[in-house]
């Protein structure tokens, strides 16, 4: 049994900019393996671009990002993915015109073969897709395509899952299905990094969380240190209002 107290990912400064603005401002956090942990804030505070800086979609100003003893920010993004994180885009970004298994096929790029223990366990965890797996992905609904999504980005046998808004879009029936599958996952031993806007589902699921407003981390701690700070509550559980 793997160790929470085993750090696999961290951020030490990260700066992010685009152009002349700044859109990280010099955070810092860590993931211990078998973790799920959490970022939170609201639109705009940086989370999408953390995530996708992580990935190397977007290059750091400054600031380290590491993996294991892997140092990511002067890596290209086919790397990172080969080094075993994984990323399930905020937008889902399916391929529409493929079917879903083409879709899941994809997910395995950087290895040299389709593992055919991780596509039976992708169906295990998501039985509609393997429904509808010769079915086109572009016309499957919100939350189909979100289990794609994950699905896909665990077909390379990741160590660390990048969730970028699983449930952005989704109906809440599905969504409460997804956060099952997602607790799953990390039940196998994979490291979950979050992004949610559904403060209170993202807590209820995580063990431990970071608080983002406009490009710097402003609170964190354990899920139930969150769910308790009225701070939290008033600002992202909707404490404050009907």
């Amino acid at each position: 049994m793997t160790s929470k107290n085993d750090r696999l990912f961290s951020i030490s400064d990260l700066e992010v900019s685009y152009g002349s603005i700044a859109a990280i401002k010099g955070i810092s956090l860590d993931v211990n393996r078998g973790e799920i942990v959490t970022i939170l804030g609201a639109n705009g505070a940086g989370k999408t671009t953390t995530m996708r800086t992580i990935s190397q979609l977007i290059k750091a100003k400054s600031g380290s990002i590491r993996f294991k003893e892997h140092e990511l920010t002067k890596l290209p993004a086919h790397k990172v993915v080969s080094l075993g994180i994984s990323h399930s885009p905020e937008g889902r970004k399916v391929f529409g015109i493929l079917s879903v298994e083409e879709n899941l096929m994809l997910g395995a790029y950087t290895r040299k073969k389709v593992d055919r223990e991780v596509l039976s366990w992708v169906y295990d965890l998501f039985p509609r897709l393997e429904e509808r797996r010769s079915q086109l992905a572009g016309t499957l609904s919100g939350g189909e395509q979100q289990m794609l999504a994950i699905g896909r980005a665990l077909m390379c046998k990741p160590e660390m899952l990048l969730l970028d808004e699983p449930s952005l879009g989704i109906a809440p029936i599905l969504v409460k299905a997804i956060f099952a599958q997602i607790k799953k996952i990390a039940q196998s031993g994979v490291t979950v990094l979050l992004v949610e806007q559904n403060a209170k589902a993202a807590l209820k699921l995580a063990d431990r969380g970071y608080v983002l407003e406009v490009g710097k981390i402003v609170f964190s701690g354990s899920s139930g240190e969150l769910l308790q700070s009225k701070r939290i509550q008033e600002a992202y559980l909707g404490k404050q209002k009907k």
